[in-house]
Protein backbone atom coordinates (compact mmCIF):
# COMPACT_ATOMS: atom_id res chain seq x y z
CA UNK A 1 0.00 0.00 0.00
CA UNK A 2 2.49 2.32 0.86
CA UNK A 3 4.06 1.75 -2.74
CA UNK A 4 0.95 2.53 -4.36
CA UNK A 5 0.31 5.51 -2.30
CA UNK A 6 3.86 7.30 -3.49
CA UNK A 7 3.82 6.15 -6.71
CA UNK A 8 1.29 8.67 -7.43
CA UNK A 9 2.86 11.83 -8.62
CA UNK A 10 0.56 13.28 -11.10
CA UNK A 11 -3.45 13.17 -12.04
CA UNK A 12 -5.11 13.11 -14.74
CA UNK A 13 -8.01 15.87 -15.37
CA UNK A 14 -11.44 14.29 -16.64
CA UNK A 15 -12.81 17.69 -17.50
CA UNK A 16 -15.65 17.45 -20.62
CA UNK A 17 -16.09 13.35 -21.75
CA UNK A 18 -16.85 14.84 -25.23
CA UNK A 19 -16.15 13.73 -28.60
CA UNK A 20 -12.85 15.21 -30.29
CA UNK A 21 -15.22 17.83 -32.74
CA UNK A 22 -16.90 18.69 -29.60
CA UNK A 23 -13.76 19.30 -27.90
CA UNK A 24 -12.73 21.35 -30.19
CA UNK A 25 -15.32 23.80 -31.03
CA UNK A 26 -15.33 24.03 -26.93
CA UNK A 27 -11.62 25.08 -27.55
CA UNK A 28 -12.26 27.88 -29.92
CA UNK A 29 -14.95 29.21 -27.80
CA UNK A 30 -12.97 28.96 -24.32
CA UNK A 31 -9.84 30.62 -25.59
CA UNK A 32 -12.09 33.72 -27.12
CA UNK A 33 -13.82 33.99 -23.95
CA UNK A 34 -10.22 33.59 -22.27
CA UNK A 35 -9.12 36.76 -24.48
CA UNK A 36 -11.66 38.81 -23.51
CA UNK A 37 -11.59 38.18 -20.33
CA UNK A 38 -7.82 39.03 -20.27
CA UNK A 39 -8.23 41.87 -22.34
CA UNK A 40 -11.75 43.09 -20.24
CA UNK A 41 -9.66 43.42 -17.25
CA UNK A 42 -6.66 44.83 -18.89
CA UNK A 43 -8.69 47.72 -20.03
CA UNK A 44 -10.58 48.47 -16.44
CA UNK A 45 -6.65 48.23 -15.09
CA UNK A 46 -6.01 50.64 -17.86
CA UNK A 47 -8.77 53.12 -17.91
CA UNK A 48 -7.72 53.52 -13.76
CA UNK A 49 -4.22 53.85 -13.89
CA UNK A 50 -4.67 56.44 -16.71
CA UNK A 51 -7.98 58.86 -15.47
CA UNK A 52 -6.51 60.45 -12.47
CA UNK A 53 -10.86 61.24 -12.46
CA UNK A 54 -10.84 57.63 -11.21
CA UNK A 55 -8.31 57.77 -8.59
CA UNK A 56 -10.68 56.87 -5.58
CA UNK A 57 -11.71 53.85 -3.41
CA UNK A 58 -14.20 53.02 -5.35
CA UNK A 59 -11.81 52.07 -8.96
CA UNK A 60 -9.28 51.13 -6.54
CA UNK A 61 -10.69 48.43 -5.32
CA UNK A 62 -12.57 47.61 -8.88
CA UNK A 63 -8.38 46.95 -10.02
CA UNK A 64 -8.05 44.81 -7.25
CA UNK A 65 -11.21 42.99 -8.33
CA UNK A 66 -9.82 42.95 -12.10
CA UNK A 67 -6.19 41.69 -10.97
CA UNK A 68 -7.99 39.07 -9.19
CA UNK A 69 -10.12 37.98 -12.75
CA UNK A 70 -6.98 38.08 -14.25
CA UNK A 71 -5.33 35.71 -11.84
CA UNK A 72 -8.69 33.51 -11.62
CA UNK A 73 -8.40 32.66 -15.47
CA UNK A 74 -5.03 32.35 -15.70
CA UNK A 75 -4.86 29.64 -13.03
CA UNK A 76 -7.26 27.33 -14.62
CA UNK A 77 -8.65 28.14 -17.98
CA UNK A 78 -4.48 27.27 -19.60
CA UNK A 79 -4.76 23.89 -18.40
CA UNK A 80 -8.69 23.84 -19.01
CA UNK A 81 -7.08 24.33 -23.07
CA UNK A 82 -4.71 21.94 -23.15
CA UNK A 83 -6.72 19.30 -21.86
CA UNK A 84 -9.16 20.11 -24.63
CA UNK A 85 -6.52 19.45 -27.10
CA UNK A 86 -5.04 16.75 -25.09
CA UNK A 87 -7.30 15.17 -22.96
CA UNK A 88 -4.38 12.25 -22.04
CA UNK A 89 -1.43 14.79 -20.97
CA UNK A 90 -1.45 14.93 -17.58
CA UNK A 91 -0.84 17.73 -14.43
CA UNK A 92 1.65 16.92 -11.86
CA UNK A 93 1.38 16.70 -7.96
CA UNK A 94 2.71 20.19 -7.31
CA UNK A 95 1.32 21.80 -10.07
CA UNK A 96 -2.18 20.46 -9.37
CA UNK A 97 -1.71 21.21 -5.30
CA UNK A 98 -0.48 24.85 -5.94
CA UNK A 99 -3.50 25.19 -8.62
CA UNK A 100 -6.12 24.01 -5.58
CA UNK A 101 -4.23 26.80 -3.41
CA UNK A 102 -3.94 29.33 -6.16
CA UNK A 103 -7.46 29.07 -7.00
CA UNK A 104 -8.91 29.10 -3.37
CA UNK A 105 -6.24 32.03 -3.06
CA UNK A 106 -7.95 34.00 -5.43
CA UNK A 107 -11.51 32.77 -4.83
CA UNK A 108 -11.71 34.24 -0.97
CA UNK A 109 -9.52 37.47 -2.05
CA UNK A 110 -12.34 37.99 -4.29
CA UNK A 111 -15.02 37.75 -1.56
CA UNK A 112 -13.84 40.11 0.46
CA UNK A 113 -12.89 42.84 -1.77
CA UNK A 114 -16.67 42.39 -3.19
CA UNK A 115 -17.28 42.77 0.85
CA UNK A 116 -15.24 46.02 1.22
CA UNK A 117 -16.90 47.48 -2.15
CA UNK A 118 -20.22 47.03 -0.51
CA UNK A 119 -18.92 48.97 2.50
CA UNK A 120 -17.26 51.85 0.41
CA UNK A 121 -20.69 52.33 -1.18
CA UNK A 122 -22.30 52.17 2.01
CA UNK A 123 -20.02 55.40 3.47
CA UNK A 124 -20.47 56.98 -0.41
CA UNK A 125 -24.21 57.20 -0.35
CA UNK A 126 -25.53 56.92 3.79
CA UNK A 127 -22.26 59.40 4.95
CA UNK A 128 -21.44 61.42 2.12
CA UNK A 129 -20.17 64.44 4.33
CA UNK A 130 -17.70 61.71 6.32
CA UNK A 131 -16.60 59.71 3.45
CA UNK A 132 -13.16 61.23 2.56
CA UNK A 133 -12.20 60.95 6.44
CA UNK A 134 -13.68 57.50 6.42
CA UNK A 135 -12.32 55.76 2.89
CA UNK A 136 -9.08 57.64 3.06
CA UNK A 137 -6.18 56.03 1.44
CA UNK A 138 -4.31 54.52 4.20
CA UNK A 139 -7.95 52.12 5.22
CA UNK A 140 -8.22 51.49 1.62
CA UNK A 141 -4.78 49.89 1.19
CA UNK A 142 -5.26 48.23 4.60
CA UNK A 143 -8.82 46.93 3.74
CA UNK A 144 -6.95 45.34 0.22
CA UNK A 145 -4.01 43.85 1.88
CA UNK A 146 -6.13 42.34 4.57
CA UNK A 147 -8.36 40.38 2.06
CA UNK A 148 -5.19 39.10 0.24
CA UNK A 149 -3.42 38.00 3.42
CA UNK A 150 -6.65 36.39 4.48
CA UNK A 151 -7.37 34.88 1.36
CA UNK A 152 -3.27 33.59 1.59
CA UNK A 153 -3.42 32.66 5.21
CA UNK A 154 -7.26 30.26 4.80
CA UNK A 155 -6.13 28.83 1.62
CA UNK A 156 -2.32 27.54 3.38
CA UNK A 157 -4.75 26.02 6.33
CA UNK A 158 -6.68 23.68 3.36
CA UNK A 159 -2.74 22.86 1.64
CA UNK A 160 -1.30 22.15 4.91
CA UNK A 161 -4.23 19.39 5.53
CA UNK A 162 -3.87 18.31 1.76
CA UNK A 163 -0.26 17.75 1.60
CA UNK A 164 0.04 15.10 4.27
CA UNK A 165 -2.58 12.65 2.47
CA UNK A 166 -1.93 10.11 0.51
CA UNK A 167 -3.15 9.57 -3.26
CA UNK A 168 -3.25 5.90 -4.22
CA UNK A 169 -7.23 5.36 -5.45
CA UNK A 170 -6.85 6.72 -9.16
CA UNK A 171 -5.13 9.30 -10.88
CA UNK A 172 -8.46 10.71 -12.79
CA UNK A 173 -9.78 14.08 -11.28
CA UNK A 174 -13.51 14.17 -12.44
CA UNK A 175 -13.16 18.21 -12.64
CA UNK A 176 -11.15 21.19 -15.32
CA UNK A 177 -8.97 21.69 -12.86
CA UNK A 178 -7.68 20.20 -9.55
CA UNK A 179 -10.69 21.41 -7.05
CA UNK A 180 -10.11 20.74 -4.02
CA UNK A 181 -13.01 18.27 -3.04
CA UNK A 182 -12.09 16.54 -6.28
CA UNK A 183 -8.93 15.99 -5.20
CA UNK A 184 -10.22 14.58 -1.55
CA UNK A 185 -11.95 12.13 -3.09
CA UNK A 186 -8.82 10.40 -4.80
CA UNK A 187 -7.07 10.10 -1.00
CA UNK A 188 -6.63 7.19 0.43
CA UNK A 189 -7.23 8.00 3.92
CA UNK A 190 -10.04 9.68 5.73
CA UNK A 191 -10.78 13.60 4.75
CA UNK A 192 -13.29 14.05 6.52
CA UNK A 193 -11.81 16.70 8.71
CA UNK A 194 -10.42 17.63 5.39
CA UNK A 195 -13.97 18.16 4.32
CA UNK A 196 -15.43 19.52 7.09
CA UNK A 197 -12.78 22.55 7.28
CA UNK A 198 -13.66 23.41 3.69
CA UNK A 199 -17.59 23.82 4.41
CA UNK A 200 -16.30 25.73 7.61
CA UNK A 201 -14.19 27.52 5.48
CA UNK A 202 -16.80 28.30 2.71
CA UNK A 203 -19.48 29.16 5.16
CA UNK A 204 -17.51 31.60 6.39
CA UNK A 205 -16.24 33.56 3.62
CA UNK A 206 -19.31 33.08 1.55
CA UNK A 207 -22.37 33.07 3.83
CA UNK A 208 -21.09 35.49 6.44
CA UNK A 209 -19.73 38.37 4.02
CA UNK A 210 -22.43 37.94 2.00
CA UNK A 211 -24.91 38.68 4.69
CA UNK A 212 -23.41 41.38 5.29
CA UNK A 213 -23.42 43.06 1.80
CA UNK A 214 -27.34 42.35 2.15
CA UNK A 215 -27.20 44.50 5.34
CA UNK A 216 -24.82 47.18 3.44
CA UNK A 217 -27.62 47.26 0.94
CA UNK A 218 -30.01 47.39 2.85
CA UNK A 219 -29.04 50.35 4.42
CA UNK A 220 -27.93 51.91 0.94
CA UNK A 221 -31.66 51.49 -0.28
CA UNK A 222 -33.18 52.87 2.61
CA UNK A 223 -30.74 56.01 2.06
CA UNK A 224 -31.23 56.26 -2.29
CA UNK A 225 -35.05 56.43 -0.63
CA UNK A 226 -35.02 59.30 1.56
CA UNK A 227 -33.40 61.07 -1.57
CA UNK A 228 -35.94 63.57 -2.77
CA UNK A 229 -34.96 64.32 -6.48
CA UNK A 230 -35.65 61.32 -8.81
CA UNK A 231 -31.81 62.30 -10.75
CA UNK A 232 -30.61 61.89 -7.53
CA UNK A 233 -31.73 58.19 -6.70
CA UNK A 234 -31.13 57.29 -10.00
CA UNK A 235 -27.28 58.66 -9.91
CA UNK A 236 -27.15 56.97 -5.78
CA UNK A 237 -27.86 53.41 -7.34
CA UNK A 238 -26.28 53.84 -10.61
CA UNK A 239 -23.11 53.60 -8.59
CA UNK A 240 -24.34 50.03 -6.90
CA UNK A 241 -26.57 48.36 -9.57
CA UNK A 242 -22.67 46.93 -10.90
CA UNK A 243 -21.56 45.74 -7.81
CA UNK A 244 -24.77 44.44 -7.33
CA UNK A 245 -24.88 42.16 -10.55
CA UNK A 246 -21.34 41.26 -9.78
CA UNK A 247 -22.10 39.82 -6.26
CA UNK A 248 -25.27 38.18 -7.22
CA UNK A 249 -23.09 36.08 -9.88
CA UNK A 250 -20.17 35.72 -7.76
CA UNK A 251 -22.03 34.35 -4.58
CA UNK A 252 -25.11 32.70 -6.43
CA UNK A 253 -22.60 29.94 -7.86
CA UNK A 254 -20.18 30.04 -4.99
CA UNK A 255 -22.79 29.81 -2.16
CA UNK A 256 -24.99 26.65 -4.46
CA UNK A 257 -21.09 24.74 -5.33
CA UNK A 258 -19.96 24.31 -1.82
CA UNK A 259 -22.35 25.47 0.45
CA UNK A 260 -26.08 24.08 -1.26
CA UNK A 261 -26.78 20.47 -0.74
CA UNK A 262 -24.77 17.52 -0.80
CA UNK A 263 -27.61 15.16 -1.14
CA UNK A 264 -28.21 12.96 -4.63
CA UNK A 265 -25.54 13.37 -7.31
CA UNK A 266 -24.78 17.15 -7.88
CA UNK A 267 -21.60 16.58 -9.67
CA UNK A 268 -22.06 17.30 -13.01
CA UNK A 269 -24.51 19.95 -12.37
CA UNK A 270 -21.76 21.68 -9.61
CA UNK A 271 -18.70 21.29 -12.32
CA UNK A 272 -20.61 23.21 -14.55
CA UNK A 273 -21.35 25.64 -12.16
CA UNK A 274 -17.70 26.09 -11.41
CA UNK A 275 -17.03 26.69 -15.40
CA UNK A 276 -19.20 29.65 -15.25
CA UNK A 277 -17.61 30.58 -11.59
CA UNK A 278 -14.01 30.42 -13.01
CA UNK A 279 -14.32 31.49 -17.06
CA UNK A 280 -17.90 33.59 -17.41
CA UNK A 281 -17.52 35.70 -14.27
CA UNK A 282 -13.73 37.20 -14.96
CA UNK A 283 -15.39 37.96 -18.42
CA UNK A 284 -18.25 39.36 -17.60
CA UNK A 285 -17.26 41.69 -14.60
CA UNK A 286 -15.51 43.83 -16.66
CA UNK A 287 -18.44 43.89 -19.11
CA UNK A 288 -20.80 45.09 -16.58
CA UNK A 289 -18.85 47.60 -15.06
CA UNK A 290 -17.99 49.55 -18.24
CA UNK A 291 -22.06 48.71 -19.26
CA UNK A 292 -23.53 49.55 -16.76
CA UNK A 293 -20.98 52.75 -15.05
CA UNK A 294 -20.82 56.30 -16.78
CA UNK A 295 -17.75 57.50 -14.88
CA UNK A 296 -15.93 54.49 -16.88
CA UNK A 297 -17.36 54.61 -19.99
CA UNK A 298 -17.13 58.28 -20.23
CA UNK A 299 -12.95 57.28 -19.76
CA UNK A 300 -13.08 54.77 -22.04
CA UNK A 301 -14.37 56.98 -24.79
CA UNK A 302 -12.08 59.70 -23.82
CA UNK A 303 -8.93 57.23 -24.23
CA UNK A 304 -10.19 56.33 -27.39
CA UNK A 305 -10.81 59.45 -28.44
CA UNK A 306 -7.26 60.74 -27.46
CA UNK A 307 -6.02 57.40 -29.99
CA UNK A 308 -8.38 58.67 -32.77
CA UNK A 309 -6.58 61.64 -32.41
CA UNK A 310 -2.93 60.93 -32.47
Amino acid sequence: MAENQTSITEFILLGFPLGPRTQGFLFGIFLLFYTLTLLGNGVILGLVWLDSRLHSPMYFFLSHLAVVDIAYACNTVPQMLVNLLDPAKPISFAGCVTQTFLFLTFAITECLLLVVMSCDRYVAICHPLRYSAIMSWRVCVTLAVTSWTTGVLISLVHLVLLLPLPFCKSQKINHFFCEIMAVLKLACADTHLNENIVLAGATSVLVGPFSSIVVSYACILCAILRIKSAEGQRKAFSTCSSHLCVVGLFYGTAIITYVGPRYGNPKEQKKYLLLFHSLFNPMLNPLIYTLRNSEVKNTLRRVLGMERDM
